[in-house]
């Protein structure tokens, strides 16, 4: 038995059985294993049962895990969110339907079709190259995933070098040009990352080990990537529908405009309408993707933790269509509510920003450098609610709470096992970040060499090449986020589970376990022989 396993049996862990991969850990500079996907679990050990009173309970389904109440948390969210969506499928319908009578629409793939159709406006070309762009963002984040798994310590440390140079890049850029609010702030973020540099490297072994797991997990539960290509379309296309209602708006209620046939068009309408379509569009976004979150931590990740894989006959059946049931019906307004918060905080940012544009447009930098540490602020502010909420959204899957009950407890966890100290070390959302801004410059290069090979009539000046690079950019990265999202909720999962259960870790994955014991004793305390 080597020297790990010994480690291991001594921990309380049953050593692997024959054939279990040899993952690397500490900080042996070990390549990752690439090999086939392992077995997590020990065949001599499952989750602890118990019959209670005669009748049948699993310490799975304690304190209403996987077994929610039959009840509607936070109804009033439920209802505002479903209104403000029917409002803006409502203004939608008016404004592209008046958009497309007066020819919006019009061209088609390639140099022939793109040339037809109005001259003045984006057109049927376009919807064309957005669906070939969000095609290959898909293929370039499944790639880059394979990639990540394969070479994962690799990767982690170049997105961490990555990190740091974009933040000495930025800071430089602004003090060459003179733009010394902004040069300040990420100077000062660029001192914090060259400083943090030595404590985040020490922690990628674990955070590659972690990774590796979430991703083999996934392997055997092709409903993780089920629910992440779903809404993978349904933000690809509520993306491009918010992009040409936007666009039919302008032309329907601008001044002067052939749409515009009454007087009631203005500007001030125009801003108005735009910004309750920016709002409805980053608000449903938002719920969408935190309704997959939910769906897989109440379904494959939540149901592998405690119950272990499904060859062992434990695991509840359809369990991501049970949890996709419970996010979309009744902690949907749960949802819609952490959703909001994030969403005005996201909005709030934007006006501050644009506040900021305008004051150094008017040569007021005072104005400025306040505007812009106001929208840092709130940004970093919209950054932690973002990932607390994350958690959140896990004790609703996996319980059923209210969002303040959800973040009660979070809270609460957080605190009595210390595992912020943990979360706060993972590299895994940087190297999935990362990753997604490489995914989203591939897919702006292939818009731009779009646009010079098909050539189309609305942009023979060029002058919408710079807002379809930008928009193809967006979806590339989003498209990507959203895949890796999957990947992220799987260790947000263990997170929690870790801190609720960690005995269960020690029989579902004792390579990263031990792991965790050897670097955060304080989070596993409890657990015997640890």
């Amino acid at each position: 038995m080597s020297e790990w396993n010994r480690d291991q049996w001594a921990a309380g862990a049953a050593p692997p059985p024959q054939g279990y991969p040899q993952y690397p850990q500490g900080t042996q500079n070990v390549p990752p294993y690439p090999g086939p996907t392992p077995n997590y679990v020990q065949p001599g050990f499952s989750q602890p049962q118990t019959n209670n009173g005669g009748g049948e309970y699993k310490q799975s389904y304690e304190g209403e895990r996987f077994k929610p109440k039959k009840q509607i948390n936070d109804p009033f969210f439920l209802v505002f969110f479903v209104l403000q969506f029917l409002g803006f499928v409502a203004l939608s319908a008016v404004a592209i339907h008046s958009w497309v009578s007066d020819g919006g629409l019009g061209g088609g793939l390639g140099k022939s079709g793109a040339t037809s159709g109005s001259a003045v406006t984006l057109n049927k070309s376009t919807v064309y190259l957005l669906l070939l762009v969000t095609a290959a963002a898909v293929l370039l984040s499944v790639v880059y995933l394979m990639l990540t798994r394969a070479f994962t310590r690799v990767i982690m440390h170049i997105t961490l070098l990555l990190s740091i140079a974009l933040n000495i890049g930025i800071c430089a850029y602004y003090w060459i040009t003179k733009y010394y609010s902004g040069a300040i702030i990420f100077t000062i973020i660029a001192l914090f990352s060259i400083l943090s540099y030595w404590g985040y490297r020490s922690r990628i072994p674990l955070a590659s080990l972690l990774l590796q797991v979430v991703m083999d997990v996934s392997k055997h539960h092709t409903s993780v990537y089920v629910v992440a290509f779903t809404a993978l379309i349904m933000q690809a296309a509520l993306s491009v529908w918010f992009v040409f209602t936007c666009i039919a708006i302008y032309g329907k209620w601008t001044p002067g405009s052939s749409s515009c046939s009454t007087s009631s068009c203005s500007s001030g309408k125009v801003a108005g309408l735009i910004f309750y379509a920016t709002f409805s569009f980053l608000w449903t976004s938002q719920v969408v993707a935190n309704v997959a979150l939910a769906t897989l931590a109440g379904g494959p990740y939540g149901a592998w933790y405690y119950f272990g894989p499904r060859e062992m006959g434990e695991m509840p059946n359809h369990p991501t269509l049970s949890a996709f049931g419970r996010a979309s019906t009744l902690s949907l307004g749960s949802i819609a509510f952490g959703s909001l918060i994030v969403t005005l905080l996201e909005l709030l940012k934007m006006i501050l920003r644009a506040a900021q544009n305008n004051a150094n447009q008017d040569g007021h930098p005072v104005e400025a450098c306040l505007a812009c540490c106001a929208a840092c602020f709130v940004g970093c502010i919209e950054s932690a609610v973002e990932y607390f909420n994350r958690y959140a959204y896990i004790e609703i899957a996996l319980y059923g709470k209210s969002y303040i009950g959800a973040s009660k407890d979070t809270w609460r966890l957080f605190k009595d096992r210390g595992i912020d100290a943990l979360v706060n070390d993972s590299l895994v959302g940087m190297t999935l970040t990362w990753g997604a801004y490489v995914v989203g410059m591939l897919s702006s290069l292939f818009a731009y060499l779009y646009l010079r090979i098909t050539d189309p009539s609305y942009n023979s000046g060029g002058q919408y090449t710079a807002p379809v690079i930008l928009f193809a950019f967006l979806i590339g990265l989003m498209c990507s986020l959203t895949l890796s999202s999957a990947i992220e909720a799987g260790v947000s999962t263990i997170f929690v589970g870790l801190g609720e259960d960690p005995q269960v870790l020690s029989i579902r994955a004792p390579a990263l376990f031990g792991m965790i014991a050897e670097t955060y004793p304080h989070v596993v305390r409890g657990v015997p022989g640890v």
